[in-house]
């Protein structure tokens, strides 16, 4: 029961960012703050949401399982305007289809990789708030480790995510250091021959 109040609870919440990052990122890849509309790919934009591009950058911090914390000046800071549990649920036009399991996914992730004494919360010695307040955090934290990537990523090519399997292949780099590092764990003795 706690997890699905956990998670019911975090859906509801609406993850910060840095306002920095607002026109080096979101308004160069997203049609951010401007809805839904067919004319996307015309002004040259990868994403529709602000909430797209959030979501890569947390996967981003997520895999190099780096974290950055946020700027503690709350006037430098900012929300998509859209909670959680409505992230996806765009019209079918476009060909794109709303993505209810992702969400899952990231709240499974957090739950992975936030410290949270889940004994603590199920005794009521911590708060089911202090728990979510914890699991935004972490959120916020890869998200942000993402969008400083991203943006240095600029820097050094102002045009290297506008290539068709830019962001692809930053994901694919992941696997092939996981598989490296799989190979080299491999605890198979050396043949004899």
């Amino acid at each position: 029961m706690i997890k699905e109040n956990l998670y019911k609870t975090w859906a509801s919440r609406n993850p910060f960012w840095e306002k920095r990052y607002e026109e080096s990122i979101f308004k160069k890849f997203c049609d951010y703050k401007k809805g839904e509309t067919s004319l996307r790919e015309d002004r040259g934009k990868i994403f529709c949401a602000g909430y797209e591009i959030f979501i890569v950058a947390f996967f981003i911090g997520l895999y190099f399982n780096q974290r950055r914390p946020l700027n503690s000046d709350s006037t430098k800071r900012k929300t998509l305007g859209l909670s959680i549990e409505n992230w996806g649920h765009i019209n079918k036009s476009g060909g794109r289809e709303p993505y209810p399991k992702l969400r899952e996914y990231i709240f499974i992730a957090l739950i992975a990789r936030t410290d949270i004494d889940f004994i603590a919360l199920e005794k009521g010695n911590i708060s089911s708030d202090k728990a979510v307040r914890m699991l935004m955090q972490t959120m916020e934290e890869y998200a942000n480790f993402g969008l400083h990537f991203i943006e240095d990523k600029l820097i050094d090519d102002p045009n290297y995510f506008f290539k068709e399997k830019a962001f692809l292949e930053i994901f694919l780099s992941f696997n092939n250091s996981l598989s490296t590092n799989n190979d080299e764990d491999d605890d198979e003795p050396d043949s004899l021959d």
